[in-house]
């Protein structure tokens, strides 16, 4: 599963919202959130707002619950973090909002093709053409982020998984040096891709 989600096609009201507004909506909902809920008690009506708004585009909590699982361990050492230097209830605040944020990144991605996202994308930076900015490129840019990020979650489970199928216990050589060094892997098949395509 990639930690940006998969498309499931669908006829719900979020599948036929157009990928621009989508994305303008993501932004707007993460920055209310993050100005409005300050309290446990908004984090649960937020909650039950975001779960209200899943159910109604007929996404599971199933598969949002599959997309947080990839940051529970950044959200973990976030929560540690803010109850040593404030409080529980303030931490928890902190690590909901941060959780509600990525959830409805997933509900955009559930229900968004990468494709119409990248478009959406272009369209915005159109303008920004007729001053010299590289619009194409720019997009490139974010079409390989975009693939790169569930290749590299991917190298990072084939290296634990190898590591534990051996018994061996975490270290940077045993997990980090061969997570480097596919990454870098992957990034020469990035390069040789686009100079084949004559991309600079």
């Amino acid at each position: 599963m990639s930690v940006l989600g998969d498309y499931r096609p669908g006829t719900s009201w979020l599948h036929r919202l157009p990928a621009g507004v989508k994305l303008v909506g993501l932004g707007a909902v993460i920055i209310v959130m993050t100005i409005v809920v300050n309290s446990p008690m908004k984090l649960t009506v937020a909650t039950a707002a975001l779960l209200v708004a899943a159910g109604s585009a007929r996404l599971s909590v199933w598969s949002l619950i599959v997309q947080l699982r990839q940051v529970l361990w950044v959200v973990g050492f976030i929560f540690v973090l803010q109850v040593v230097l404030t409080d529980w209830r303030r931490a928890l605040v902190v690590c909901g909002v941060l959780l509600l944020a990525v959830a409805s990144a997933a509900m955009v991605t559930l229900t968004t093709r990468t494709t119409a996202m990248l478009d959406a994308a272009m369209r915005a930076m159109g303008p920004l053409a007729r001053f010299g900015f590289p619009v194409r490129q720019v997009a490139i840019a974010l079409a390989l982020t975009i693939r790169s990020i569930p290749l590299l979650v991917d190298i990072i489970a084939r290296v634990d998984e190898a590591r534990r199928a051996r018994g061996l216990r975490v270290t940077p050589r045993i997990v980090f040096v061969p997570i480097i060094v596919g990454a870098l892997q992957a990034a020469d098949d990035f390069n040789e891709a686009l100079i084949a395509r004559g991309l600079d």
